[in-house]
């Protein structure tokens, strides 16, 4: 059986460790992120699977589902007994696909409050700005945040979908302990982010992780490296992800215990460095 336990460990807020291979709780809602699973049993099965596989950091958000996603979690592994579960709030659900921002400080602390009760948590261990809204001052949209922190709703705050300088406005007012941003081998627009994260240990939880265009196709480079390691494509490009850098927190998601052990086998391939360099240089050709 596979074990994220090799994927190594970062400390969230440089205080609660974790392995560096985690799970993303968005794919076990319905399509669109709307509603919830089509196969609820499964999905169950998936979550419950996560903690004998040794992955004990598990992202969530409000959103998903909405508030789906949550209570999924707190069905099947509420108390949490050596995981820490992150969630987002920020983002409002018209409908399937859609998103939209609130940035009002009083509807994020709500937010917040209500993703506590749905976990059943005391303090939540990482709740993370789900987007900046640009209708609403940032500044103030932080003060909420510490405001939280302040009052022990949360114990550590994070970001997502932002730049080095917003990263740097909201340092000013409370600490940044994770940064996520949509990085994989084909996207590397938040490259500055990911340096910036490293330098100043916050982790960075890359989305959508597994994306990888043309280079997971039959034949392709991707393709082959994974029959060389009999596993999965995607298990490569998260290989890839964790040795590209000491604070990258993979999150893939499923709703399938198969793929999620696929998904885990990654923390046990020593990915070469020569292999390494090539998907490196080969991603960025997808750009």
């Amino acid at each position: 059986m596979p074990s994220a336990i090799k994927s190594g460990i970062f400390k969230i807020g440089g205080k609660i460790p974790v392995h560096r291979l985690g799970f993303g709780a968005m794919r076990i809602t319905g399509q669109g992120v709307w509603g919830p699973p089509q196969d609820k049993a499964e999905a169950l099965r998936t979550l419950k699977a996560l903690p004998g596989l040794g992955v004990d950091f598990i992202d969530t958000a409000d959103a998903y589902g909405p508030e789906v996603s949550e209570n999924l979690l707190r069905e099947a592994l509420y108390p949490y007994p050596g995981l820490l579960i992150a969630t987002k709030g920020g983002l409002t659900r018209p409908g399937p696909g859609s998103w939209t921002p609130n940035g009002d400080p009083k509807y994020l602390v709500a937010a917040a409050h209500k993703s506590r009760t749905r976990l059943g948590v005391e303090t939540i261990a990482l709740w993370q700005l789900h987007r900046i809204d640009p209708k609403v001052a940032a500044g103030e949209q932080f003060a909420a945040i510490k405001s939280l922190l302040d009052d022990g709703v949360i114990a550590h705050a994070g970001l997502s979908e932002v730049s080095v300088a917003e990263i740097q406005a909201a340092q000013k007012v409370f600490p940044v302990a994770t940064v996520q941003n949509r990085y994989n081998l084909v996207d590397r627009q938040s490259e500055a982010v990911l340096e910036y994260c490293e330098k100043h240990a916050i982790g960075f939880i890359p989305w959508f992780p597994l994306a990888a265009g043309d280079l997971s196709k039959p034949g392709g480079p991707l393709d082959k490296i994974a029959h060389a390691h009999n596993v999965s494509p995607g298990a490569i490009a998260l290989a890839w992800l964790l040795k590209r850098s000491p604070v990258m927190l993979p999150i893939p998601g499923t709703s399938k215990v198969k793929h999620l052990e696929e998904n885990v086998a990654a923390a046990e391939i020593n990915l070469s460095d020569e292999d390494f360099n090539f998907l490196d240089r080969e991603g960025r050709k997808q750009n």
